[in-house]
């Protein structure tokens, strides 16, 4: 990862460390909050014949862990695509080494 200038370097970790620390805090508050502080208040409510607290404490949290996952997935590559510094495939491919004509030859391509 190549920074074109270090004030480029620190702003790209500043939001990539603001987007990892919001994505938590939501986790604890669905998780911790919604699954051990609010539960009473939650099991008021019922979903699918279950109390919402209950729900959030079994399943709830699992599944926002899950939209998190892809929610920091996309906004990281918006934020690599801002600061110059994703990864393309066919970059990728272009920066692979190509073997050496010796090591085709062990491979079994005369």
């Amino acid at each position: 990862m190549s920074f074109k200038s270090k004030q480029d370097a620190k702003a790209y970790w500043r939001e990539n460390l603001r987007l990892m620390f919001s994505l938590l805090a939501v986790w604890f508050v669905v998780s911790f909050g919604c699954g051990i502080l609010f539960v009473e208040e939650l099991n008021s409510i019922r979903m699918g014949g279950f109390k919402l607290g209950f729900w959030f404490a079994q399943q709830g949290a699992i599944y926002t862990f899950l939209v998190l996952i892809f929610v920091y997935v996309y906004k990281m590559n918006q934020i690599d695509h801002k600061y110059d510094v994703y990864e393309d495939e066919d970059a990728a491919e272009a920066a692979q080494p190509q073997a050496a004509p010796e090591a085709q030859q062990l491979q079994g391509g005369h």
